[in-house]
């Protein structure tokens, strides 16, 4: 769900930069804040629903501003330690069309990269930024086999059928490496055949699918220490060239797994008045792979605490949902408070614990909190 400061990432990636290990880059802004900025109009928008065709749709598409293939799991040791984890690789496009032919480093793609794990166990949560041009085999994305990279930072598929797929990452003094299988789950096109509006305005609104539940093992690193693990994992591919309504100051997007088998994604698009817009959506996935999709009118969402980190701003990490036509009444509680993204552009993104009629794990996003 995430999206971009376009104007921001245009100064900072004026070069290849990796942000530095602190807990601070020297500028962040809102990510709300960030979308209320209209791309060039130039760029495709998501109007209308469109026939996928896969591979082709997994690889970028770059007359759109902006996309992201986002992956994000909660996983665990055989003897119970347990972990989350985001990779989120995005492309953004800087002017419309491809640029002149003249010069192998000349480029009008960015990438951007955000890696994190959440210590659930030790209530730590590591995160490190990555930036790059496309140029010069830096970033780049390609469909058939899928892959997408940025520098060392990469998202491999397998020819001829996609998964299973394989994430590396490596930072310092965290890394992942993971293969996520395909499981028994259909791919999903969320909102209307894959065309998600975000607001009334023509074209605000994203091309959106969604693998739900994808098996997962591999090793994560910190610091010195190696951990075997397994779990489950969601995957996200969006791409738009959207922008906040002027009244919406940003989402709050839930992706669940509950232990009944059943997969849960709903995002509740906020407005300035912090209430909740006739555009949230969302979908539930059945064990046998059945979807139904969610509305406003069909969900409740309420905020039961919320949690101020180093500048004061709040941010709702505990809530109450309710799906009465589903029989869920779910209480959804960060594994721990602390897992702000402090990057060029700054949000919540972190593990969750599901409870309530159902048990459960998951992540959740906040965007568009500031003082």
């Amino acid at each position: 769900m995430l999206r971009l400061c376009l104007l921001l990432i245009v100064v900072l990636c004026a070069c290849d930069r990796e942000a530095p290990p602190g807990r601070d880059t020297a500028q962040t802004v809102p990510i709300g804040q960030g979308m209320g900025i209209d791309p060039d109009s130039g760029f495709a928008r998501a109007t209308l629903p469109r026939a996928f065709e896969f591979p082709a749709d997994h690889g970028a598409h770059p007359a759109y501003a902006t996309e992201w293939w986002y992956f994000t799991g909660n996983l665990h040791t055989d003897d119970d330690a347990r972990f989350g984890y985001q990779l989120t690789l995005f492309r953004i496009g800087l002017v419309p069309g491809a640029a002149a032919d003249d010069s192998d480093w000349r480029t009008s793609q960015i990438y951007m990269g955000h890696l994190a794990i959440s210590d659930i166990g030790q209530g730590l949560h590591h995160s490190r930024e990555r930036f790059s041009r496309a140029a010069v085999g830096l970033a780049g994305a390609q469909s058939d086999p899928l892959r997408v990279w940025l520098g060392p930072w990469s998202i491999d598929g397998t020819p001829g059928g996609t998964f299973p797929i394989r994430l590396k990452a490596e930072d310092n003094d965290i890394a992942i490496a993971l293969t996520l299988e395909r499981g028994d789950r259909p791919r999903v096109l969320q909102g209307e055949q894959g065309l998600s509006r975000k607001g009334a305005a023509p074209g605000n609104a994203s091309y959106y699918y969604s693998h739900t539940r994808l098996p997962t093992r591999g090793e994560i690193r910190i610091a010195d220490r190696h951990y075997r693990i397994s779990g489950n994992s969601w995957f996200d591919r969006e791409w738009s060239s959207s922008a906040l309504a002027a009244d919406q100051a940003g989402w709050d997007w839930f992706s669940l797994h509950l232990d009944d088998g059943r997969d849960l994604m709903f995002y509740r698009m906020r407005g300035k008045d912090g209430v909740a817009q006739r555009f949230s959506s969302g979908v539930l996935v059945d064990a046998e792979g059945t979807t139904h999709a969610l509305s406003l009118d069909g969900v409740k969402s309420e905020p039961t605490r919320t949690w101020q980190d180093e500048n004061g701003v709040a941010y709702p990490v505990a809530w109450n949902l309710s799906i009465p036509q589903h029989a869920l009444e779910l209480h959804i509680e960060a594994a721990f408070d602390d897992q702000v993204m402090r990057h060029t552009v700054r949000y919540w993104e972190g593990a969750v614990v599901v409870s309530g009629s159902h048990s459960g794990t998951g992540y959740l996003e906040l965007s568009g909190y500031a003082n």
